[in-house]
């Protein structure tokens, strides 16, 4: 698939605004604003690199029965406009009278009933000037409905997702080997990015819609060692290794292939961990068995939670996160593994499904895995021993 898959991505983009125009028809909704990043990706198959947070927005504009328009910052909408299908892309420009908000402002046009747009991520700064440039608007939220549609994984979708699985696979296995008594944590991440890197590369070419798709991945490694295991999302320090320290990866912020991102975590021990060590991890263990245990089409997503938070009492612990998340283009998706959600899972969502324990100041348990949801239970999209791993 490797040749066209770009192609194919972009086409399924296309589809996927096509059948959200029709949501949108059925719903009487006329004007749709996005500014989120996954969002834009999913429909219009691109994203920028310097977006609103150095006060550079891009927008997709979405009106029922009228082909989509992108507003992008100048600078990137060459790029931006080879890597998405759709037509209509609009640059701006940092000063002068082509402004973001004044191509916006064309854009919409003359004062809308409702400018639809996603209410919990729509940066303050767009809100407040869709706020003065159209003040008799309602800014009503379209993320209900974007949700639904983005709940159930198409099959390219999975693959791509399979594919990101495969690479943090690799950046585990790099982990593991790199990890010694005396090593610096930093080293360790440093071997992490570079074997997820090169495993990325090899699932790109140089053409098309993949040659602007970086192999390249980011942020900063969440790991610890010893007691600051404790310290749940810790970043990879100076600290050099020693006997007897467990040590935690999470990939959660760091494993992103083709703008999916998948939840990723594992704990290793360098030597024979302690007994309350040991304890920990096995009772992450095996809150996160029990929780996949209940995991197929039917059940509820409370239900799932709820399962794992009775192994979490059996073992007296009191569970201080959820037990797993919808994963897709944005780090956070619906529903959630949660007790109360009563969505019904459904075969083609994908979770990051965790067990997690913090003793705090001493050490912590943990471990988590990305699965997709089949006709009969789940898949696993991450692979690694499940299981208290000993250097």
């Amino acid at each position: 698939m490797r040749g066209v898959e770009g192609f194919i991505m972009l086409e399924e983009a296309r589809q996927r605004t096509r059948t959200f125009q029709e949501r949108m028809a059925a719903q009487g909704i006329d004007l749709v604003v996005l500014t989120d990043e996954s969002s834009i990706a999913y429909f219009a198959g691109f994203w920028g690199y310097l977006g609103v947070e150095f006060g550079r927005p891009t927008f997709l504009v979405l009106r029922r029965g009228e082909e989509p328009l992108i507003i992008t910052p100048q600078m990137e909408s060459e790029m931006v406009a080879e890597m998405t299908w759709v037509e209509r892309v609009l640059p701006w420009s940092d000063a002068g009278p082509e402004r973001w908000e004044d191509v916006l402002a064309r854009a919409i046009g003359a004062a809308p009933a409702r400018i639809h747009v996603e209410r919990p991520v729509l940066p303050g700064r767009v809100r407040d000037t869709l706020e003065r440039s159209w003040p008799t608007a309602e800014l009503a939220d379209i993320t209900p409905t974007l949700a639904t549609q983005r709940t159930i994984k198409s099959p390219l979708e999975i693959d791509v997702m399979r594919q990101a699985g495969r690479i943090g696979g690799d950046m585990m296995r790099a982990a593991h080997d790199t990890l010694a008594e005396g090593v610096p944590e930093y080293e360790v991440a440093l071997a992490i990015l570079e074997a997820g890197t090169r495993s990325a590369a090899g699932f790109l070419t140089a053409k098309g819609w993949e040659a602007f798709v970086s192999p390249m991945l980011s942020n900063q490694q969440i790991m610890q060692s010893g007691q600051h295991t404790a310290q749940v999302h810790r970043r990879a320090g100076v600290k050099r290794l020693e006997r007897g320290d467990p040590v935690y990866f999470c990939f959660c912020n760091l494993l992103a292939f083709k703008h999916y991102r998948l939840g990723f975590d594992r704990m290793f021990s360098i030597g024979e961990p302690t007994a309350e060590a040991a304890g920990a991890q096995e009772a992450a263990i095996a809150c996160q068995r029990a929780a996949l245990g209940c995991i197929r089409p039917g059940v509820t997503a409370g239900e799932v939670a709820a399962t794992a938070n009775a192994v979490y009492a059996e073992h007296g612990i009191e569970p201080g996160y959820r037990t797993g998340r919808s994963i897709g283009m944005a780090y956070l998706e619906t529903p959630e593994l949660i007790e109360g959600d009563e969505t019904l899972l459904e075969a083609g969502m994908t979770f990051a499904v965790d067990g997690g324990v913090t003793l705090p100041g001493r050490c912590g348990g943990r471990i988590g895995d990305s699965i997709v949801v089949t006709e009969d239970g789940y898949e696993f999209l991450t692979e690694y021993p499940r299981e208290l791993l000993v250097v």
